[in-house]
């Protein structure tokens, strides 16, 4: 079972990528944010190129750290079922074998939201929180992340839950109130549909809010009326690296884990032949 203190965050957006070296027991970056624009067209070759130089940057202050890698798409299993501000050229293409080729090295590779989540329960607004927790994203869409007692439950889309007909996002997302040009207020009242219900579906101990919008949570969230506490997140523009680099060392727990109770079962190796009829 790994004993790693520090990993090595990468988080993918549309218009940048950023990266540094985590203290995995504060959630603090102990090397300098490293930022590079990400290339024009978002194609999965120049996206790994720049990853890339990212972490052989960082690499040089620590080159057995572990990287963790989240990204603007559906993954499941290493592969990007969607692909969102970034070429389509990754949808149903194996992305974590592509890093891993590149860098030369193990990856864990997961959406970008999650991994925001993951960071808020483990070094933010959810720290020690148990049961479930809801973090949502509000920014050109509704990114989501379900946590439940420490454990990301992958790949939640509540952004495109229909209410009233639409996609949620669509008229629930920073970017509808920026579009319209909406009051605080009434944003505000398109969020209350939404949260109530997400709430309803769902039952959470905890929303967490975060996106850009989130450093003015004081315009509106206090205009929310639900059952369930709602926080804002408390790291926005670190959020996926810290949630990348905590979740790849959680991955190497597990299947240090696994291969343990592998061990202690015996394998198929290990079992004696059968006596013969």
């Amino acid at each position: 079972m790994t004993s790693q203190k520090h990993a090595i965050g990468i988080d993918i957006g549309g218009t940048g990528i950023k990266g540094g070296l985590v203290d995995l027991s504060t959630g603090e970056l102990i090397s300098d944010r490293v930022k590079l624009p990400t290339p024009d067209g978002g194609k999965p070759d120049d996206i790994v190129e720049t990853t890339k130089e990212i972490v052989e940057r960082l690499a040089q202050e620590e080159p057995d750290a572990p990287v963790g890698v989240c990204f603007p798409a559906i993954v499941s299993h290493g592969v990007t079922l969607s692909a969102a501000n970034v070429s389509k050229d990754w949808i149903g293409l194996n992305a974590e074998e592509l890093f891993e080729k590149a860098l030369g090295r193990d990856i864990h590779f997961v959406n970008d939201a999650d991994a925001a989540g993951y960071a808020e329960t483990r070094f933010g607004a959810a720290k020690g929180k148990d049961g479930l927790v809801i973090m949502t994203t509000l920014g050109t869409g509704i990114g989501s992340a379900l946590i439940y007692d420490g454990i990301l439950i992958p790949n939640a889309e509540l952004g495109h839950l229909e209410i009233d007909g639409h996609d949620a996002e669509s008229r629930a997302a920073y970017s509808a109130k920026e579009r319209e040009d909406l009051s605080w207020e009434k944003w505000a009242k398109r969020l209350q549909k939404y949260y109530t219900t997400v709430e309803f579906l769902f039952t959470p101990d905890l929303f967490i809010v975060g996106g850009g919008v989130s450093k003015h949570y004081e315009e509106f969230l206090p205009l929310l009326k639900l059952k369930t506490p709602i926080v804002p997140a408390v790291h926005r523009n670190n959020a996926g690296i810290l949630g990348a680099a905590a979740l790849t060392v959680r991955n190497e727990r597990r299947e240090a884990g696994e291969r343990g109770r592998s061990a202690e079962a015996g394998t198929p190796q290990d079992a004696p032949a059968p006596t013969p009829a």
